[in-house]
């Protein structure tokens, strides 16, 4: 073998090898956009939680995993219907008593979530679990979570509680709104 094709031979592997390096960077970058495609601000929440993108990506990527796990479930009509009524009775328990009416209205959710078949013993799974379904409601559960415990204290006002069953309400409609209501 002469020189020249060592050359040769060496150069192609170096491409190759170059090839290989930013195949991965685009894969890598393409997976993160996605992730942050589908996330949302949870992306962005989870980064900030974790001090760090690449575990943020793992761990939301695990989050997916987990969900795929579960059984969830459509809310029948029977059970969509009786859900819309306790709703209604929620509302209206706010006019005349707003801190007891949020209570029952994140009990309300773990409820709803319990029967599609999430598990609803932690908080802060049953935000990472909403998180893959419901990315761009569940900054508006943790704030609605927030005031909730706030005024397990007395501490929030009328003005935050509204906000918070505004929250618990745009979360309610779209965990009831199934793709295929089971008759």
């Amino acid at each position: 073998m002469n020189g020249t094709y060592i050359i040769i031979i060496a150069a192609v592997l170096a491409l190759v090898v170059v090839g290989v390096i930013l195949a991965l960077v685009f894969a890598r970058r393409n997976s993160s956009k996605q992730l942050q495609n589908q996330f949302g601000a949870e992306y962005e929440h989870t980064v900030q939680a974790l001090g760090d993108e690449k575990k943020a990506q793992t761990e939301l990527k695990e989050r997916q995993k987990h969900i795929e796990t579960l059984d969830i479930r459509p809310l029948s009509a029977t059970e969509r219907e009786r859900y819309l009524a306790d709703w209604a009775a929620v509302q209206s328990k706010f006019v005349d008593e707003p801190g007891p009416a949020i209570i029952a209205a994140d009990r309300l959710i773990m409820e709803v979530m319990q029967t599609r078949a999430y598990p609803v013993s932690d908080f802060e799974q049953r935000a990472a679990d909403l998180s893959v379904g419901y990315p761009a409601l569940v900054s508006n559960y943790r704030a609605a979570r927030a005031i909730a415990l706030k005024n397990e204290q007395q501490l929030a006002d009328t003005e935050e509680l509204r906000q918070a069953m505004l929250c618990y309400h745009s979360l309610f409609d779209e965990l009831i709104e199934t793709e295929a209501v089971v008759a």
